[in-house]
């Protein structure tokens, strides 16, 4: 089982980002993914969930409107487009999958909200 994340990188405030994370080794569209992050010094934070359908989503207070999750279960993927980024978005971003009891984590990418 992998999830591999990609996308994270250095921005502006106001910037975009999209992150990726890619998924093998599991039945992905049985899963529900979310994205978490970890900003150093903070607990782990549920940012975003998508169902497996991709019909359900749900975000936390702190991004709505400026993020967006999605999914694309022939690709094994899911997203999360973020835009009108602050420095406090500042962290580590996770890909997360659970289906009952079976819950996979990836390693994470960085995410950097600086002028």
């Amino acid at each position: 089982v992998q999830l591999v994340e990609s996308g994270g990188g250095l921005v502006q405030p106001g910037g975009s980002l999209r992150l990726s994370c890619a998924a093998s080794g599991f039945t992905f569209s049985y899963y529900g993914m979310s994205w978490y992050r970890q900003a150093p010094g903070k607990e782990r934070e549920l940012v975003a969930t998508i169902v497996g359908t991709g019909r359900t989503t749900n975000y936390a207070d702190s991004v709505k409107g400026r993020f967006t999750i999605s999914r694309d279960n022939a690709k094994n993927t899911v997203y999360l487009q973020m835009n009108s980024l602050k420095p406090e978005d500042t962290a580590v971003y996770l890909c997360y999958a659970r289906w009952g009891v079976n819950v996979y984590w990836g390693q994470g990418t960085q995410v950097t909200v600086s002028s």
